[in-house]
């Protein structure tokens, strides 16, 4: 799959495609829906299927300090793309300048110039240009005049998860941060994941005999709430680790920075730092608690590791 930052990266002799838009945060079941049948009427005509998506988050731009936390970094995204059969992924930056462009421009420069859009797939909500001033009826009149045809999918899906409510991206981030992982789970089809670069802590757990992986996660990554996980550590390419998760501030050792760490079970004389890695939470154990002795703390992590080994070997 191809990836472009801006439209100067895309090839010259680029063909026509079909296109579908928008920032597609955690590529979830709603998101599955719409980016599938961009690929699929792709192939139906013989063309290459390309998703535009913006960094940063537009509402980042619009309205500084209000950025969501984020269910996946933009390389994450491009690798889920690439998994539903996405031939490219253009990156739009977007700026101020950007922001201020109206519909009519940017369906000139980006789907007829740039990516001479044959098709373009979205959601009946889909809004677009300055002031979110384009919908897909005005992307419907565009495209008559601009030779380019749009479909518009209902990517309402929904489930168990949040009593009901769609899925879409929002209703993830709500999920994780209250810790409901199994709910996050089945709106993104996949276990929810955090990304970061191994980092050295307090090494407490080294000390106890349960050494974990201090993970400084991504800027806005959409972090769980406080407490204590099964799931997977993965170094990036690497194998997949089961693991006990804690997300928290250690509030038996008076804590106050919040952190990730994970410690792969059964796993020993590992040296992941400096290293990037995921950390995958399957399952909810039980909340971050302040123990009154070391020995109270160590008998329930030693629980924590059997109840998390028995859920990753079963999943």
């Amino acid at each position: 799959m191809q990836r472009w930052r801006g439209l100067e990266e895309v090839p010259g002799d680029w063909g026509r495609s079909v296109v579908t838009i928008g920032s597609f945060d955690g590529v979830h079941r709603g998101h599955q829906l719409i980016i599938g049948r961009a690929v699929e009427r792709a192939r139906e005509l013989g063309v290459r299927t390309v998703v535009v998506t913006f960094d940063p988050h537009p509402s980042e731009v619009v309205r500084p300090g209000s950025h969501p936390p984020l269910l996946a970094p933009q390389p994450r995204r491009a690798e889920l793309m690439a998994e539903l059969g996405v031939d490219a992924v253009l990156v739009l930056p977007f700026t101020q300048e950007f922001s201020r462009e109206s519909p009519e421009t940017f369906v000139q420069q980006v789907l007829v110039d740039g990516l001479h859009a044959r098709l373009v797939i979205e959601g009946p909500n889909f809004r677009f240009g300055h002031r979110a001033a384009g919908n897909v009826e005005l992307l419907a009149e565009l495209g008559r005049k601009a030779d380019f045809e749009v479909e518009v999918v209902d990517l309402q899906v929904s489930g168990a998860a949040g009593d009901g409510t769609p899925f879409s991206s929002t209703l993830v981030r709500r999920l994780v941060s209250e810790g409901d992982m199994a709910g996050a789970a089945e709106v993104l089809g996949r276990p929810h994941r955090v990304e970061g670069v191994v980092v050295r802590g307090a090494q407490r757990g080294r000390e106890l005999g349960f050494p974990t992986a201090n993970v400084e996660t991504l800027p806005h990554s959409a972090i769980p709430a406080d407490g204590v996980y099964a799931g997977w550590l993965t170094v990036l390419g690497g194998e997949q680790m089961p693991a006990a998760i804690s997300v928290g501030t250690n509030p038996t050792f008076d804590g106050t920075l919040r952190t990730v760490e994970a410690y792969a079970i059964d796993r020993i004389g590992l040296d992941l730092y400096g290293l990037h890695v995921a950390v995958e939470f399957l399952a909810y154990l039980r909340g971050m608690e302040k123990f009154d002795s070391i020995e109270a703390l160590l008998e329930r992590m030693a629980d924590d590791v059997k109840r998390a080994r028995e859920l990753t070997d079963a999943d």
